[in-house]
């Protein structure tokens, strides 16, 4: 999805941004505590990467202020704290899940899909949509019986139009969400992946349909 990371250690930062860039998620990497309450203020995310000992204004702080303010981005703390006393003041202080450092990052992909279930309100990473499921964890999908390969950028397309299936979803929040901040971003490039995606799902009953002028909507066939 698209991630605000908060990181002011340089190597693990870039471990991590380079992970999830690879995994098919957006990223803004910042390093203080005063840029990632900026970043909030600017433009919507949905989820934050959060360390708590940062130069200045520490992760603590920026968490109460979300939650003063009623942002209700979920928040996954990294921290060096493994005590219990530390996690439940977290919890309590308005983190939704926490990783205690070091962690390997398959730990870290599980919990952003945990957190990224419970704000969809669902309970597995698989979901179905007529004859097509997909596998959030897994990065697979299906039609039928037959698996589908798919990029990395399609499969995030793919998975943010079935997010909203039947609603439209504009092109500049859908090229948002699919690039990075720091990479050069045009409609052309959206629209190619777009066309691959519609290619790779011929003869599914799920339908990628451009509004024009808007953007594209998933259109899923009712359950029978």
């Amino acid at each position: 999805m698209r991630m605000l990371l908060v990181e002011d250690n340089e190597g693990l930062g870039e471990a991590v941004n380079h992970h999830l860039r690879v995994s098919g998620h957006s990223v803004e990497w910042v390093r203080t505590g005063e840029d990632a309450w900026e970043a909030l203020s600017l433009e919507p995310f949905d989820a934050v990467i959060l360390d708590l000992t940062l130069p200045g204004r520490d992760g603590l702080s920026v968490i109460a202020q979300m939650r003063r303010e009623r942002v209700g981005t979920p928040v996954l703390v990294v921290t060096a704290r493994s005590e219990i006393d530390d996690k439940i003041s977290l919890l309590d202080q308005g983190a939704d899940d926490y990783l205690v450092k070091p962690f390997d990052l398959r730990e870290l992909d599980a919990r952003l899909r945990a957190l990224l279930r419970r704000q969809a309100g669902q309970t597995t990473s698989l979901a179905r949509f007529g004859d097509l499921s997909l596998d959030a964890a897994g990065r697979l999908v299906r039609v039928g019986e037959a698996t589908v390969d798919l990029g990395r950028r399609e499969f995030r397309l793919l998975e943010i139009l079935l997010s909203r299936p039947g609603v439209v979803v504009q092109k500049e929040s859908l090229m948002t969400q699919l690039f990075s901040f720091d990479e050069p971003v045009s409609t052309n490039a959206l629209e190619l992946y777009v066309s691959r995606l519609r290619r790779k799902l011929e003869g599914s009953r799920v339908e990628i349909v451009t509004v024009r002028g808007t953007g594209y909507v998933a259109r899923v066939p009712p359950a029978t």
